[in-house]
C-alpha cells in the first residue's frame, strides 16, 4: 500500500485544485478555508484521543507545526483558492504553484546540504519559460492579474513550507502533528475574515459535496501522504511527483469543468514539466 503513496497523492492533490472552483462559487476564499480548517483540526484531534497518541509536548513542536500550518493550509492554500476566486483558471493555477519542486530544489543545496546539478539549473529555466508561455501575454486581460500575483505568492509558501517541514524535529506523530498544522490554518483565515473581508458560505449541496472532498481525502488523505513523504524521503524527490499534477488538474478540469487550453498553453504544460522532471530527477 506504502508503494502506492505517490499515485494516491498526485490524484487526490490534482483533484482538489477542481473541488476548489465551486467552494468559491459559493463563498469567500478563507471563510471557506477557516470552516475546513477547524473541521480538519477537530478530526485530528478525536483520531489522536482514539488512539492514545501524546497531544501535549513541548511548546517548540508545537509552535513549528503551527508556522508549517500557516505556510501550507494558510498562506499556500489561501493564496490558491483567492486565484481561483478571481477568475484564474484552475490548470493555470496548478501549473503555477507546482513549480514548486524547482524552487525546492534550487533552495535545497543551500539549505539542506542537497547537491544541485547542472541538469537540474537546465530544469529550473525550462520550468519558468515554460510557465512565461501559458501566462503569455494574457496578464492583465484573459487572466487577472490579482490572482497571478497570489498564485505566485502561494508557489513561495508551499515551498517554504517543503524546506521546513525537513527540518523540523519530527518529535510528534503525524496525527499530532497534523492537527496543529490544521490549527494553524485556521488560525490564519480567521485573522483574514476578521480583519479584511466580510465572511460569506453559501451551504448549498454543491458547498457540501467540494468541502466535504477537500476535507476528507484532501487534508486527511492527500496531505498526510505528503507529511510522511517529506519525512521519510529526501525533499527533492518528494516534490518531484508535483511534476505530473499540472497534466493531471489540467485533465480534470477539462473533463469536470470544461476548461479548455490553448496551443500556446498545452506548449507551455510541456516544457514546464519537463523542466521540473529535469530539476527533480535523481542520479542514478
Amino acid at each position: 500500500m506504502i508503494k502506492l503513496f505517490p499515485i494516491i497523492f498526485v490524484i487526490l492533490w490534482s483533484s482538489a485544485f477542481i473541488t476548489t472552483k465551486p467552494i468559491v462559487d459559493n463563498s469567500d476564499p478563507f471563510s471557506a478555508l477557516a470552516f475546513r480548517f477547524i473541521l480538519v483540526f477537530f478530526g485530528f484531534f478525536l483520531f489522536s484521543l482514539i488512539k492514545n497518541y501524546k497531544i501535549i509536548v513541548k511548546k517548540k513542536f508545537i509552535l513549528e507545526s503551527i508556522f508549517s500550518g500557516v505556510l501550507f493550509h494558510g498562506v499556500y492554500l489561501g493564496g490558491v483558492f483567492f486565484s481561483i476566486s478571481k477568475g484564474l483558471p484552475t490548470g493555470i493555477a496548478a501549473l503555477i504553484v507546482t513549480l514548486n519542486p524547482i524552487l525546492t530544489n534550487a533552495l535545497a543545496g543551500p539549505l539542506l546540504n542537497e547537491k544541485i546539478t547542472l541538469k537540474q539549473w537546465i530544469g529550473v529555466i525550462l520550468g519558468f519559460i515554460g510557465a512565461f508561455f501559458v501566462l503569455g501575454f494574457d496578464i492583465g486581460s484573459k487572466l487577472p492579474t490579482i490572482g497571478i500575483y497570489a498564485v505566485f505568492i502561494s508557489l513561495l509558501a508551499v515551498t517554504s513550507g517543503t524546506l521546513w517541514q525537513k527540518k523540523l524535529s519530527h518529535n510528534m506523530s503525524l496525527p499530532v502533528s497534523n492537527m496543529y498544522q490544521a490549527l494553524g490554518g485556521f488560525i490564519f483565515h480567521l485573522l483574514a475574515v476578521l480583519f479584511f473581508i466580510e465572511p460569506y458560505i453559501n451551504f448549498s449541496l454543491t458547498f457540501i459535496v467540494a468541502m466535504s472532498h477537500q476535507i476528507l481525502l484532501v487534508s486527511f488523505g492527500a496531505f498526510t501522504i505528503l507529511m510522511y513523504l517529506i519525512k521519510h524521503n529526501s525533499a527533492s524527490k518528494t516534490v518531484s511527483l508535483f511534476y505530473l499534477i499540472p497534466a493531471t488538474s489540467a485533465f480534470i478540469a477539462w473533463i469536470f469543468l470544461k476548461e479548455m487550453l490553448t496551443t500556446i498553453d498545452i506548449i507551455g504544460f510541456i516544457i514546464a514539466s519537463t523542466g521540473v522532471f529535469l530539476a527533480t530527477r535523481e542520479k542514478k
